[in-house]
């Protein structure tokens, strides 16, 4: 009897210990649930914890452990990141619900504060005209105007950069007609410069217009390069590079082909009076301008350029063999000594047709 008795008050003890611990718990979960929704005030050394300095329920006592007899320790406090305690089934879905932050409106203001943000990169036309063109304009400028080998003190990734944002804002049409007027208006400078320039200076400053402009061709070309992918090649079905040797083309080449023609046939007649790496450069650009030109002086592009004349015949070989024999003559009345003799020997050596299969030859040209 005396036994059952005690197992009686021990189960009774149980019990109410576990109602205080849910009490506790609970307490706990709220103040826990208030720390999420408002900042938690700064620690301070002097105030005690407030888990331990509360107040007593009522009809709670303060009671030792069922067995034991050790005084029962407070409930672990809340850390910032999360709440350590042990939730009843019945509790769970009510905790969680308060543990939910709200939508406060600071996270609306930078909604709100992004999507302008956004709006506000928008180019204008104005912004554009006012803004972005004209760094363009100065860095087209540089490379038009550069020396072969000088340092152009632009920064190429801020000119990409503004190409790039244009074309995306729908500036294309605008830059391309900008980017026209503007090497434009630079070749008709060009062009006057070389009416201006006596005959003895002529070729050379052609020679140095043309290979500046090709050279700078090789920057301003990549520096547009999301401008002709979108625009010049998809509306347009041109490439920008075509366009800009048209414009060579149509603005100094045309107007002085007729002028500069007459010049180099007399020069080539007349050896070292223009060197021959700037004759090679001006019959191989104006080949590559207009390769119609070749009709004008064939033999004179014939040089320079591969197959540009029909094959040689047999009966045209000791007319090639007397040009052989007086080039090496004015090379050794120019001061170059001879050298290898196997050209001439092979010009000696050489048997040749008579006249008559040279001239039937000629008719399966």
């Amino acid at each position: 009897m005396e036994e059952l008795m005690e197992e009686l008050l021990e189960e009774e003890e149980m019990l109410t210990y576990e109602a205080m611990m849910d009490d506790q718990n609970h307490n706990n979960w709220e103040a826990a649930a208030d720390s999420f929704r408002q900042p938690p005030p700064p620690p301070s050394p002097s105030i005690a914890d407030p888990g331990r300095d509360s107040p007593p329920r009522a009809g709670s006592v303060d009671r030792k452990g069922p067995k034991e007899g050790l005084p029962m320790a407070p409930p672990p406090l809340p850390e910032p990141n999360g709440v350590i305690m042990m939730l009843k089934s019945s509790d769970a879905a009510a905790a969680v619900a308060k543990a939910v932050p709200a939508p406060t409106p600071s996270s609306t203001i930078n909604i709100n504060t992004s999507t302008s943000k956004f709006l506000m990169n928008v180019i204008t036309i104005e912004d554009y005209k006012s803004t972005y063109w004209p760094k363009l304009d100065g860095a087209i400028d540089q490379l038009l105007t550069q020396s072969p080998g000088d340092y152009i003190p632009i920064s190429y990734e801020q000119i990409y950069s503004c190409v790039y944002k244009c074309v995306c804002q729908q500036h294309s049409e605008q830059m391309y007609s900008d980017l026209i007027k503007k090497i434009t208006s630079h070749l008709e400078r060009v062009s006057k410069e070389l009416q201006a320039s006596p005959p003895d200076l002529y070729i050379e400053r052609f020679n140095i217009a043309l290979g500046q402009y090709m050279g700078a061709l090789q920057s301003i070309v990549p520096l547009f390069i999301y401008m002709n992918k979108f625009y010049i090649e998809t509306k347009l079905n041109r490439d920008l590079k075509d366009d800009l040797i048209k414009l060579f083309t149509e603005h100094v080449a045309e107007k002085h082909i007729y002028s500069l023609m007459p010049l180099l046939l007399e020069a080539q007649s007349t050896p070292f009076q223009v060197t021959p790496s700037t004759m090679a450069n001006i019959v191989k650009g104006l080949y590559t301008l207009r390769p119609e030109w070749v009709q004008m002086a064939p033999t004179l592009f014939s040089k320079f350029i591969p197959n540009i004349l029909p094959p040689a015949l047999e009966c045209e070989l000791p007319e090639y063999a007397a040009q052989d024999q007086k080039l090496q003559r004015e090379l050794v009345q120019n001061g170059f000594t001879r050298g290898d003799q196997s050209r001439k020997r092979a010009g000696d050596e050489l048997t040749y047709n008579s006249p008559s299969a040279c001239a039937s030859s000629r008719g399966y040209r």
